[in-house]
């Protein structure tokens, strides 16, 4: 048994929040601050999260801290372990996979409705997106394809006009962020990718809802299908606690 599985590890009921009316303005710079480190690989995962450190990094007082960890918690960034405070929450390659099926059925909705209410300008934006594409993969910028694979998720997201399934997303996207930069910067990738997105694209262009879901689903069943793989790739050193 892991040392992780001893833990009685706590996290956030269904609505629960620190704050029922929402964060106030401390509270919520503290954490948007927190979240950031966490999605961007400052705080790794399990690291414990300790109140102290935290408000002095942070400039912020305990209880912002204390209730910035709870709200994060029902974003599922977080847990907090019985006795032992809070941490950043592991998600398992399992998680990572049920995450992505997730978003098959949710960014398929999105494509399929954007499909049915792009505009001429929103087409133009989408395949200006998949030209840069095309030329980061030719010029070998990894990053700047990374990004440009962001903007047309959430591009495409946004102009869906379902904003439920694009709350929902953004959550399943900040507990999967570290999976999908692996896989991002895994060698080969992005060729494969390239057309993947570039059908959505075009069926997006096309005004064809059963084809850019369609399309969604496959480049996330292959996203699925890579993950193990990448998995079994990465580095070990922050798997324990």
């Amino acid at each position: 048994m892991t040392a992780a599985s001893q833990d009685t590890v706590q996290s956030a009921g269904p609505g629960e929040s620190a704050n029922p009316g929402g964060p106030g303005p401390e509270q919520a710079s503290v954490v948007d601050a927190i979240r950031d480190a966490i999605t961007s690989g400052e705080f790794s995962p399990n690291q414990r999260l300790v109140e102290a450190e935290l408000s002095e990094g942070f400039g912020a007082s305990r209880a912002a801290v204390r209730n910035a960890l709870l709200h994060l918690a029902g974003e599922g960034l977080v847990e907090r372990i019985q006795n032992r405070g809070a941490r950043v929450r592991a998600v398992s390659l399992e998680e990572a996979i049920e995450i992505t099926e997730a978003r098959m059925v949710l960014e398929g909705l999105c494509a399929a409705k954007t499909a049915e209410r792009a505009t001429a300008a929103d087409r133009d934006r989408l395949r200006e997106i998949g030209a840069q594409m095309q030329q980061a993969v030719a010029v070998g910028d990894v990053l700047g394809y990374s990004d440009l694979n962001k903007q047309l998720h959430a591009l495409i997201r946004t102009l869906s006009g379902q904003h439920t399934a694009c709350d929902v997303l953004e959550r399943l996207r900040l507990q999967n962020v570290r999976h999908q930069f692996r896989l991002a910067m895994y060698p080969g990738r992005p060729a494969v990718s390239l057309p993947q997105h570039l059908e959505i694209i075009e069926a997006v262009c096309d005004a064809d809802p059963e084809a850019a879901e369609a399309a969604v689903r496959r480049h996330l069943r292959s996203v699925i299908d890579a993950l193990p793989e990448v998995d079994k790739a990465r580095p070990r050193r922050f798997d324990a606690v």
